[in-house]
């Protein structure tokens, strides 16, 4: 019975010194002594990747007859790139697909054919623009499509400017807050918590197909083009503690 009743206690007084720890913790840090802010940057950019999007599309009666006339074309399109000199690293598949395609017919749905898709992407540095009319006729000339052409971001570089303008935006975050704290007649504690809520990174568009035209407005496009700086935006969310 002795026993028992040291058991209990023993779990009574447990529970009361975490209530106890919850309570120091919750004055310690309670939300009228939080300040949440935003921080913001942007950063300036040079693309240093030309990206060349290359849609080919074939049908056939099936699906194997589908992909043999895609493969054929494919092929014959990255032959032509490793040509040019180009590496079989820099010719990316995107995407591929194979799919029946089907008409409506007084509401019955009826077979038509097999579509296969296949979606390749060139890349090199932006300093060789030189080289994008060479590109455009080494994909169309054995059957490819153009989708488009952009200036981009290599990965390396996207997370350089990432690093950089996530950094920026704590600091700017860091500022504010010692701005309201002051105010206050305070002064900024430790983080209780930080996220990333964005950041912003567009590849800059040289041509579209969906612009119109063809070969000739695709390279007429890019004609003595050279790429400019671009912004690029961070933003972070911060709550700091109040002293």
């Amino acid at each position: 019975m002795e026993t028992g009743v040291k058991i209990t206690l023993i779990i009574v007084g447990a529970v009361v010194l975490l209530a106890l720890i919850g309570l120091a913790v919750y004055f310690q840090i309670k939300p009228s002594q939080t300040v949440n802010v935003d921080g913001i940057a942007e950063v300036k950019a040079m693309p240093d990747k030309v990206a060349i999007y290359f849609n080919i599309e074939t049908i056939g009666n099936d699906s194997k007859e589908a992909k043999d006339k895609n493969s054929e074309i494919v092929d014959n399109a990255i032959t032509a790139l490793i040509k040019l000199g180009f590496e079989r690293k820099e010719i990316i598949t995107e995407s591929f697909n194979i799919y029946p395609e089907y008409n409506w017919n007084h509401g019955t749905q009826e077979f038509k054919d097999y579509k296969a898709t296949h979606s390749l992407k060139v890349e090199f540095s932006s300093e060789e623009t030189g080289k994008i009319g060479d590109v455009i006729d080494a994909g169309v000339d054995n059957g490819a499509n153009i989708n488009y052409i952009n200036f981009e971001l290599s990965l390396e570089k996207q997370n350089e400017y990432k690093a950089q303008a996530l950094e920026q935006a704590t600091q700017d975050a860091k500022t504010k807050a010692e701005g309201i704290a002051s105010g206050l007649g305070k002064e900024v504690g430790r983080v209780v918590s930080i996220s990333s809520s964005n950041f912003d990174y567009y590849p800059w568009a040289l041509y579209s197909n969906d612009m119109g035209g063809g070969v000739a407005e695709a390279k007429a496009a890019t004609t003595n083009i050279q790429p400019g700086e671009q912004t690029i935006s961070g933003r972070v969310s911060v709550v700091f503690a109040l002293k």
